[in-house]
């Protein structure tokens, strides 16, 4: 058996009165953790090597009947594992898995999946991160509605469920990227899980259940749309005005997503360049900055509130910004709608297309995908591939007609 279980007085921890917790150390498959017994004591009151407390303890009446509490505490632990054992569950469990058995149905609660996810939301809105914890949160919202159980359990999440879940979410008419989406962030969740031993690696199921996704439309837009855009005279105040020029800047910025725009400060602006970290990879930018893109900054800056180059950002407080981006986003990818109807663009125009267009453009003016690859941030030219492998049609077309006149 590659269990085992000894009380101990845990020295890492100490109290403010010079005493530490009196635990259970519970060993299982090379990993360890504790099992609180709810005593805390001095260490000259603790016999390390016949693990009892010393009679000198003053915190009881009676040592011996404190003694043999602590026994039973782990006789009734001990008997626990040796069932576990008998039916052949033990092999199959995680250290923390053990523990939740243990201590018993109340404490196994805490450890389920929907709990263990607001566990990760709150580390990382700690961590500032509130982009993927909201990812989180939606994902939890769409099981909990599904399953209508707020206390989904690791093991629950199957094969068939998640099969279940799949035909759920595109009866209701979502698409397949968007179900990769959830099943993407289930499986990093459930990863997280296995690494923290809140669930065993033989529940796993992404090993039979495969991710699935479509090619998404092409997003970059050829030239002439591109100038359509930029050429439409828009007076300020109007809906289109500031969309059409977060549009061009992103697209002038080597395709600077949106919340990368928002964050920007004039302080960002050095000896005509553009300095700046990117939030999603940490990596730096060192872009020069034209003449064009220096209209479009100068016009923001006049009125620049707070040091930021754009009127995205409203509020102090990290969380209150995240939010101004998030419904700043919003406007944006609606206005942009309406500037494609107004330039007559069919394409579904968002926040993304400025950052294919500049892709794919950088592409058929013969720049070098590793180039391209650095431009965009990316840490692997693989990712960069998937932006380019939609060329436009009239480019085909164009390739298709040098490849037919050899034939004349």
């Amino acid at each position: 058996m590659e269990t085992s279980l000894t009380i101990s007085l845990d020295t890492r921890r100490a109290k403010k009165d010079g005493s530490y917790p009196l635990i259970l150390r519970l060993g299982h498959k090379q990993r360890t953790t504790t099992i609180p017994l709810n005593l805390t004591i001095k260490e000259k009151d603790w016999d390390e090597k016949n693990k009892v407390v010393r009679k000198s303890f003053i915190g009881t009446d009676n040592p011996t009947r404190l003694n043999n509490s602590i026994q039973k505490r782990k006789s009734d632990a001990w008997n626990i594992i040796l069932q576990l054992e008998e039916t052949n569950q033990l092999q199959f469990l995680t250290v923390l898995e053990v523990k939740q058995k243990i201590l018993g149905d109340d404490k196994n609660k805490a450890m389920n999946f929907g709990n263990f996810t607001l566990d990760e939301i709150n580390r990382l809105k700690t961590a500032n991160r509130f982009g993927t914890a909201t990812s989180y949160r939606q994902l939890l919202n769409v099981l909990n509605t599904f399953s209508k159980k707020k206390h989904l359990r690791f093991e629950e999440i199957t094969f068939s469920f998640l099969s279940k879940f799949e035909a759920h979410h595109f009866s209701k008419g979502n698409n397949a990227n968007s179900l990769a989406v959830y099943m993407r962030t289930i499986r990093a969740l459930y990863n997280k899980g296995i690494k923290a031993g809140v669930v065993a690696k033989n529940h796993y199921p992404f090993t039979d259940y495969k991710i699935k996704t479509r090619p998404t439309e092409k997003r970059a837009l050829e030239w002439t749309l591109l100038t359509k855009i930029i050429n439409e005279i828009i007076e300020p105040g109007d809906a289109c005005f500031n969309a059409r020029n977060y549009f061009v800047a992103s697209y002038m910025m080597y395709g600077m997503n949106f919340k990368d725009m928002a964050y920007l400060k004039i302080s960002n602006i050095k000896n005509g360049r553009l300095q700046y970290r990117r939030a999603k990879t940490s990596k730096v930018f060192d872009i020069k900055i034209t003449s064009n893109l220096e209209r479009i900054f100068t016009y923001y800056m006049n009125d620049s509130k707070e040091g930021y180059i754009f009127p995205i950002i409203k509020r102090i407080q990290l969380i209150d910004q995240e939010k101004d981006i998030l419904w700043a986003r919003k406007r944006y990818n609606k206005n942009l709608k309406k500037l494609a109807k107004r330039c007559g663009i069919e394409t579904n125009l968002t926040s993304y297309v400025s950052r294919h267009s500049f892709a794919t453009q950088a592409m058929l003016t013969d720049v070098p995908v590793n180039a391209i690859s650095a431009m965009l941030g990316h840490s692997s030219i693989k990712t960069t591939e998937i932006y380019l492998k939609s060329l436009p049609s009239n480019i085909l077309d164009d390739y298709n007609e040098k490849i037919l006149d050899r034939l004349i």
